[in-house]
């Protein structure tokens, strides 16, 4: 017979407290070496575009004192009354790196698509190496093309884009009348079409090589479940390749952004800001450093590291932006169930 004393309680168990376990990684020498490089290489990169930013800050100085925020708004440039800022240049950089991008990410989706969904197998390969060799292509060359053989066969579609589309702000013409074509050359259009051109194989290398990671094992399950070709594109796919997309739109915006030769061949240089696209004049900071630089004094070329501090600065928003999309849409998350 066993007994228990009044007032006793058992002891109630503690829950034991986690220690966390360091794991031993033991790398041999050639993960340290790859290591060390790669850590070399990332320091190395922020350090130059330190400098790079320095460089510009410390040479356009002067200029940005003394325009001050009027940098911002100014339309002229005339360094040397003191008159200059990007007002109309910054809108137009924008403008044209939009156009571009209108047309070439949806191209770019498509030519991607058609490379790794349906094309067939013999024949990837040679427009993959076709699409790698567009984009090693000088800009210079496409500038040539562009101003000798693509712009005369755009004038007749911005002259109708300006006869029926003209009470849209962006495609409005000023004068009434009979417009010769002459009006239209040398517009952001024409420059916008052009630099696309040149974005489509940079951002269709980038999704094609997102959507070619897309599990098989996923497609061959929605075609199993009876969806069709484009079923899967659709519901498999892109929803994979997003952030492919995304990031391959920015790689694309950024080189638009600061495309320089071919806008200044095709652009006719206009410091005088209006809606419209598709009419004559206008001009980009990149295409305008590389018109103004040989022929400025100490002080323009001031202004114009000044101008490129900005191009620079917005480059680097575009730039991080896209990275943090793409972190936020990572590939393959949409396809999750």
């Amino acid at each position: 017979m066993t007994s228990t004393m009044l007032g006793s309680t058992a002891p109630e168990a503690k829950d034991p407290t986690p220690v966390p376990i360091a794991i031993p990684t033991n790398r041999d020498r050639g993960d340290r070496v790859y290591r060390a490089l790669a850590t070399f290489g990332g320091t190395v990169t922020f350090v130059l575009m330190a400098l790079i930013a320095v460089f510009l800050l410390t040479r356009g100085w002067d200029a940005l004192r003394v325009a001050g925020w009027r940098f911002f708004t100014e339309q002229g440039w005339e360094p040397g009354a003191g008159r200059f800022g990007i007002g109309s240049m910054l809108p137009y950089t924008v403008v044209i790196a939009l156009v571009a991008l209108f047309i070439a990410v949806p191209v770019s989706i498509g030519v991607a698509l058609f490379i790794t969904e349906c094309a067939p197998r013999r024949i990837r390969r040679p427009l993959t190496s076709l699409v790698d060799v567009l984009a090693a292509v000088p800009s210079l060359i496409y500038g040539l093309w562009g101003l000798f053989f693509l712009q005369p066969r755009l004038l007749p579609l911005s002259r109708w884009l300006g006869d029926h589309l003209g009470f849209i702000p962006i495609f409005g013409v000023s004068g009434e009348g009979p417009r010769p074509l002459s009006l239209f050359a040398g517009s952001a259009f024409v420059a916008g079409i052009v630099v696309s051109l040149m974005v489509i194989p940079i951002c269709t290398a980038v999704m094609r090589e997102v959507f070619s990671q897309t599990p098989a094992g996923e497609k061959e399950g929605a075609l199993a479940l009876g969806g069709t070709r484009w079923g899967v594109i659709r519901d498999v796919v892109l929803p994979f390749g997003r952030s492919g997309i995304i990031g391959g739109s920015m790689l694309g915006l950024g080189r638009a952004l600061g495309e320089t030769i071919a806008v200044t061949l095709l652009i006719s240089v206009a410091f005088d800001w209006k809606w419209s696209v598709i009419e004559q004049g206008g001009n980009s900071i990149a295409a305008h450093i590389a018109l103004r630089f040989s022929e400025s004094t100490e002080f323009g070329i001031s202004a114009l590291m000044g101008a490129g501090l900005v191009l620079f600065a917005i480059t680097l928003v575009v730039n991080a932006a896209a990275s943090v999309v793409v972190a936020r849409s990572r590939t393959g998350a949409a396809t999750e169930i």
